[in-house]
């Protein structure tokens, strides 16, 4: 991966952050940087993502990760809600991206992300052969779909994302359940869609962009790299 500059947040997520690796599982990262503010004036915008391999690391643009945050993307919104000790990188306006990180959730949008990317899943392990390779797919995308049901059952119903799962040997047993028989998958998904439909939620109906455009304009005044001025 091309060296990144100012990351203001990074930190283990995926398999191992839920507790579900196994031997031989990736370790994923991801993270967000601020552009040099005096960049994003420029005629070309510079590159909002950086992906890379060995390791394996995710870097959104401090913008983009806002929006897609915004949004309800599971993905990046596990970044402000680690367990302390997977945290890699910490700094000050990391700190207060994970003290704002509330404002950013929403009920509708928090169910649609969350359940639509559990659908997906669903959709990839039945569309698949009974290989051993797809065998193995489809007990990884079993998995994410349960835990994909739960947590954002759990971020709609309470507010709070709990990233390790309680008990992954039941996981790991839903995989295995599923990668036999794919369609025992369904009812797990169709009780989660019940109880999103059937439970209030702690969360607004829309997210407040305000906290998030402030803290954003404090990172565009902390990178704006004017010669002779002091940070």
């Amino acid at each position: 991966m091309t060296a990144v500059r100012n990351i203001l947040l990074s930190g283990v997520v995926g398999s191992t952050a839920y507790g579900l690796a196994h031997e031989g599982s990736d370790i994923d990262r991801l993270g967000l940087f601020a552009a040099p503010t005096e960049d994003l004036h420029g005629l070309h915008r510079p590159a909002e993502s950086h992906v890379g391999t060995a390791p394996d690391r995710t870097l959104h643009e401090a913008a983009k990760w806002c929006r897609l945050a915004l949004g309800g993307n599971p993905t990046v919104m596990e970044l402000v809600w680690l367990p302390e000790e997977l945290y890699e990188v910490r700094t000050p306006l990391g700190d207060e991206l994970i003290g704002i990180r509330t404002s950013f959730l929403s009920a509708r949008r928090v169910r649609d992300a969350y359940l639509g990317y559990a659908t997906q899943q669903f959709r990839k392990l039945i569309s698949r052969g009974a290989t051993d390779e797809a065998s193995r797919r489809t007990a990884k995308h079993a998995r994410h779909l349960k835990r994909l049901c739960t947590q954002g059952f759990e971020l709609y119903a309470t507010g709070r994302l709990t990233i390790r799962v309680d008990d992954p040997d039941a996981y790991h047993r839903f995989g295995e359940q599923v990668a036999a028989d794919p369609a025992t998958a369904e009812p797990l998904l169709r009780r989660f869609e019940t109880a999103f439909d059937e439970t209030p939620s702690a969360l607004p109906d829309h997210p407040d962009e305000r906290p998030a455009e402030a803290w954003l304009r404090r990172v565009r005044r902390r990178f704006y790299d004017v010669p002779g001025a002091t940070a």
